[in-house]
């Protein structure tokens, strides 16, 4: 790895925990500015006494300049102390673990699910012809205009309901059983991606195709298999990979329509309930989470790119 790819990789890292620190402070802000008081949550839902509510403002740091309570909780954050949750009165932590396992192993299906049909039908977009494209362009137009709950709905009415072969509610047991509860959410969560990917494979597959290397590739007589998978897939493969990278980070927020469709247990339903409720140290710890994770993947999508195809990093950080 040479300087400059080196450097611009330091770069990136140092720009990933800079967006980190400053979504920090964004969420917790936001969330303190909001209106509503979270005494209510606090106090279990019986109205309060002034005494009572005395005690859970000093018990809370409530009426703490916003600065002190920020750092009291950052540095909670960096000691993997979260919290407790207004509501339900445990630590966050082993509120969102398991949650965070359920919507981890959605997404997990799910990406598997986009990474299988939305390439796929892309390859077969670019490569297939005038007749397998326009059957492809017409799929992906009505996959992306088809909202997650809609495809839910649909999913639910025909495989649940009428043919009885899902199940329509709950995460399930654990092993195969687990599975086959996930199986309908995240289909209904991946049909917009899918559609999504399928068209930036295919641009990117093209303008691979019309390329002047793949022209002269063709006059040397190499092979037409060997030409697309080292002169064609391999230099859209980093493209391909970076919109993946950020669909993939997206999809642990997008969860939350699907999770709310099939009664799953997830971290996407965790935060709307916990929203709703003015849980605090919930939404906080969620919130930071999915910035993480989006942030992090995209780091690592960058990363495989750079590894792909070096010239990637240095022509982005050229220009």
């Amino acid at each position: 790895m040479n300087g400059l790819v080196l450097r611009t990789l330091l770069g990136r890292l140092g720009g990933l925990l800079l967006t980190l620190f400053l979504s920090s402070v964004v969420i917790f802000s936001a969330l303190l500015l909001t209106p509503g008081d979270p005494i209510a949550a606090l106090a279990g839902g019986a109205k309060p006494t002034p005494e009572l509510i005395t005690q859970i403002r000093a018990e809370y740091h409530l009426d703490d300049p916003i600065w002190s309570r920020y750092l009291q909780w950052l540095g909670g954050v960096f000691t993997g102390d979260f919290g407790r949750s207004f509501v339900y009165k445990t630590d966050v932590i082993d509120l969102v673990a398991p949650r965070f396992g359920v919507t981890f192993q959605l997404v997990l299906l799910t990406v598997a699910i986009i990474l299988v049909f939305g390439v796929g039908s892309g390859i077969l977009a670019a490569t297939r012809g005038p007749a397998v494209d326009r059957a492809v362009a017409v799929a992906t137009s009505l996959g992306m205009a088809l909202p997650t709950f809609v495809v839910a709905i649909l999913l639910i009415w025909i495989f649940a309901k009428s043919l009885g072969w899902f199940p329509v509610f709950g995460e399930g047991s654990g092993g195969w059983d687990r599975v086959w509860h996930l199986i309908l959410p995240a289909v209904s969560l991946s049909v917009m991606f899918i559609a999504y990917i399928s068209r930036v494979t295919r641009s990117s597959l093209v303008a691979q195709l019309h390329s002047e290397h793949v022209e002269t590739a063709k006059v040397r007589g190499i092979p037409r298999g060997r030409i697309f998978r080292v002169h064609v897939f391999r230099n859209a493969s980093p493209q391909i990979l970076a919109i993946s990278g950020t669909t993939i980070a997206g999809l642990f927020a997008a969860s939350a329509i699907a999770e709310q469709a099939f009664g799953l247990g997830g971290i996407g339903s965790l935060l709307t309930e916990a929203a709703a409720r003015k849980d605090l140290p919930v939404v906080q710890l969620v919130s930071l989470l999915l910035v993480a994770i989006f942030v992090v993947l995209n780091a690592v999508a960058d990363l495989l790119s750079a590894l792909i195809d070096p010239d990637t990093i240095t022509a982005g950080r050229q220009a």
